[in-house]
């Protein structure tokens, strides 16, 4: 928000003496973010003033074309005689009043006057443009024409207004009020200690039955719409200069007079307007919300489809607004240079619309406006009625018009909000005792009404929809009198905390992986539910159950994830594309599971920590949220070089991550043949921890399916991983463990067994370590061997190397066979096994 100094002013007599730079301080210690102070006119030095062309000569000759002016200014020049200038633009004629700049002055950028020859021409000094005097777009990037009664001589750097301070006031989205001249100069006045002058305390006169009709079929969507009409605008009037400018201080470009006045009243009391040429409106006015696929041309000249949640102005056609972000095509005021269609009769619109169906439309249709942002943040449904009387006033003393006297104002019912706040209540947050005077004080500043002594009960004004709770009312107190004068406090943790089990965990599983060679990806946890679709998920999947957001960054995005693999394979997407092909990449991070039973969570108190009870409330209003590990790879695994031949990534290299990050927690991880999702029916392994003797999936490894990865724009042959890495941590052991050091030596024996293709060679591993005992150190499958001539059909050989060893004696030959031959017995049984021969 900008805001003009000299405007201000306007409202809070702030002492002469203080600069912008002044007010930005005050503003700031009353926690308003002032970015920049911009300096209008700083270097521009006059003579400056308005002349009057007397004539034009055209100077043949040239490649462009060039006027010779004589132009009359006055005693400005000291002798009274026509000044001589050369100029190049064309959009004035004789008679009209003009902006000279004399030799000896000085134009914004440094750039001084001086009389030259040109064009075989003396110039003595130049016809100025709104880009020479730095005023900012005007759309016409010509020569400034000022209106016929603009006298001669006058000094143009004060009729212009060249010369102020402008705040630029970055504007947080609570803060609605301050979208406005109106709200800032509330805060100044607070600042400073001064009275208001509150430009929305206007006579307005009551509602009857002569005001335009307007029909509001979504009270949720519109709870206040208030119309006026203006009749008898004259087609010639132009907005004022001084309106004009403030426009452009702001940042508005001037369009037409009646435009003009919605957006200087819109800027002053933050009340978005808009106007309708009475001429083109067809009966009723109407508020409801939009069929589906209805469509609409906006002012900008677009076609939009419609959304069933759209809000939307109409008449007996159809719609003619979108509400609360931009007026339709069909009912526009006409520009101030087309005379033909000028618009004589308007009616204004005041209403007040739900912010957040406003920020979804706007959103939606990318289509952000002036008026938008100030719905979407909350504007003051009071200020309404008053809003369309300002309008009036400036449209009848500015344009020859006149006010009809029907008013319309459709209202729903609603009562002011209520809160209740022990006097205490700031001194117990900020941890500093204001007393219960200053705390009235204060929030009467910012329009409460305030009662009772050690209870208070405060109504909260209509322009603070962000104060809701007694936390919102003690902040209020706080930042008034001064975030600096809080003390500095150092919190003292008890001794012997640190991190949590679960935080060592997360920390030693990324060390992990990326000592493995992952590359860690944060991602956001936002996804839209089509990529489930793409996933390949089944219809009744939990992980299609989503925890959907209230206010969306993106509406495509508007779910929390259930996977990390959504944002795991665009990172991999996005490298690939940007020509990185050999990828590893990791995350752990947290998933988001609904609760069946939904509650809502109570406010903490702030004068004492949180009881475990508080705690686990607060914990079952949350959704569930586990979290998780999860890999994504493409390309080669090992890079090929003068050390040998390189590998791609393939499916064992994602079971392999998942058997590091079990490592880490101390589990032992199940590894057997699966098939779900996103992963390739025949290269799909689901990982399992055993919990009170029964086997759990947690997760699965594997290469992704290949519509999968057309489905999402992926390499071939691109493989992932995604465990529960809480619900391997339950299970795990993550006690260091010193390793068993024997001085006497091992007995390696080799076993190859034929089984059947189908049976896994973990189960085979499985019989194999308990039929050996606890002589086994450690057993290792080192070949995997297929052929039907020699095996038969179907049939597929595994050997392992077995290695034994006692802690307290040398193995005889005979133990270790004897081991081997039990191991092999128990394998057989189980499994079918036999010795390969």
């Amino acid at each position: 928000m900008r805001v003009p100094l000299s405007w201000l002013r306007e409202y809070v007599d702030l002492p002469a003496t203080e600069t912008g730079r002044d007010v930005q301080a005050k503003l700031i210690s009353a926690g308003l973010e002032v970015e920049t102070v911009e300096h209008l006119g700083a270097d521009l030095k006059g003579p400056l003033v308005v002349g009057q062309v007397l004539t034009i000569e055209e100077l043949e000759g040239f490649k462009k074309p060039i006027r010779f002016c004589t132009v009359d200014v006055g005693r400005a020049n000291g002798t009274g005689e026509p000044q001589e200038i050369v100029c190049g633009a064309r959009n004035f004629a004789v008679g009209d009043k003009v902006v000279v700049v004399l030799p000896g002055a000085t134009l914004p950028g440094g750039f001084s006057i001086a009389a030259r020859k040109t064009y075989g021409k003396v110039s003595h000094g130049m016809i100025c443009s709104t880009d020479e005097l730095g005023m900012g777009d005007d759309g016409t990037h010509g020569i400034i024409v000022l209106p016929p009664e603009t006298e001669v001589g006058k000094d143009a750097i004060e009729l212009l207004e060249l010369v102020d301070e402008v705040l630029d006031i970055a504007v947080t989205a609570n803060r609605g009020d301050c979208l406005s001249i109106r709200g800032v100069a509330r805060e100044a006045a607070i600042a400073y200690g001064l009275p208001l002058r509150d430009p929305a305390l206007l006579d307005v006169p009551g509602p009857n039955a002569f005001g335009y009709p307007v029909k509001v079929s979504d009270p949720a969507g519109c709870d206040r719409f208030t119309a006026r009409t203006v009749t008898g605008l004259s087609p010639e009037a132009r907005s004022p200069i001084w309106l004009q400018r403030r426009l452009q201080k702001v940042g508005m470009r001037p369009i037409s007079l009646a435009v003009d006045v919605t957006n200087y009243v819109m800027m002053e009391l933050g009340q978005p307007l808009h106007a309708y040429d009475r001429g083109l409106v067809r009966g009723t006015i109407g508020v409801r919300r939009a069929e589906e696929g209805e469509k609409i041309v906006t002012l900008d000249g677009v076609e939009r489809t419609l959304h069933a949640e759209d809000l939307v102005i109409t008449d007996d056609r159809g719609p003619i607004g979108l509400a609360g972000v931009m007026g339709g095509a069909n009912t526009e005021i006409a520009d101030h240079d087309d005379l033909e269609n000028s618009t004589a009769d308007v009616v204004i619109e005041a209403a007040h619309f739900d912010a957040v169906s406003i920020a979804r439309t706007a959103r939606r249709h990318k289509l952000s406006s002036e008026a938008s942002r100030r719905f979407e943040r909350g504007v003051d449904p009071q200020a309404a009625a008053a809003a369309a009387q300002r309008t009036v006033d400036l449209l009848v003393l500015l344009a020859g018009g006149t006010a009809e006297a029907g008013v319309t104002e459709v209202v729903a019912p609603g009562a002011p909000h209520t809160i209740t706040l022990p006097a205490d209540h700031p001194d117990k947050v900020a941890g500093v005792t204001y007393g219960r005077e200053t705390v009235v004080r204060r929030l009467q500043e910012v329009g409460c009404d305030v009662y009772g002594q050690d209870e208070l009960i405060v109504t909260v004004p209509s322009w603070r929809p962000d104060l809701t709770d007694p936390n919102d009312l003690a902040e209020e107190v706080i930042r008034l009198e001064g975030y600096e004068n809080l003390p500095s406090t150092l919190p003292r943790p008890p001794a012997g905390r640190g991190l949590t089990a679960r935080q060592r965990l997360h920390r030693r599983v990324g060390r992990a992986l990326a000592g493995a060679g992952y590359v860690e990806a944060l991602n956001y946890p936002f996804v839209s539910e089509q990529v489930f679709d793409q996933l390949g998920l089944e219809a009744d999947d939990p992980d299609r159950r989503v925890v959907k957001l209230v206010n969306p960054l993106s509406d495509e995005e508007p779910a929390l994830r259930t996977s990390l693999l959504p944002g795991l394979l665009g990172a991999l997407r996005r490298n690939d594309g940007r020509g990185s092909h050999d990828l590893a990449l990791f995350e752990t991070g947290l998933v988001f599971h609904p609760r069946d039973e939904r509650k809502v969570a109570a406010d903490l108190p702030v004068d004492r920590r949180p009881s475990a009870d508080d705690l686990a409330a607060l914990d079952a209003a949350l959704p569930d949220q586990p979290r998780h590990v999860a890999v994504v790879l493409a390309g080669a695994r090992e890079q090929a070089g003068w050390w040998g031949k390189g590998r791609p990534a393939d499916w064992a290299d994602a079971v392999e991550a998942a058997r590091t990050v079990a490592r880490e927690a101390g589990a032992e991880l199940g590894v057997r043949k699966g098939q779900y999702g996103p992963w390739h029916p025949g290269r799909c392994a689901e990982l399992t921890v055993t919990v009170d003797g029964a086997e759990r999936v947690i997760g699965h490894a594997g290469e992704l399916h290949p519509r999968v990865l057309k489905a999402l724009g992926l390499p071939t042959r691109s493989c992932a991983m995604e465990l529960d890495l809480d619900a391997l941590a339950r299970v795990g052991d993550d006690t260091p463990q010193a390793p068993g050091i024997s001085t006497f030596p091992v007995a390696t024996q080799d076993v190859a067994l034929v089984v059947d293709a189908f049976v896994p060679a973990s189960e085979v591993e499985a019989a194999l370590r308990e039929g050996a005992g606890s002589l086994l150190e450690s057993i290792r499958l080192f070949d995997v061997y297929e052929n039907a001539e020699q095996l038969g059909e179907g049939r597929k050989s595994l050997a392992y190397a077995l290695r034994f060893r006692a802690s307290d004696r040398t193995l005889t030959v005979d133990e270790a066979s004897a081991a081997r031959e039990t191991a092999v017995a128990l394998a057989g049984e189980r499994t079918g096994a036999v010795l390969r021969g």
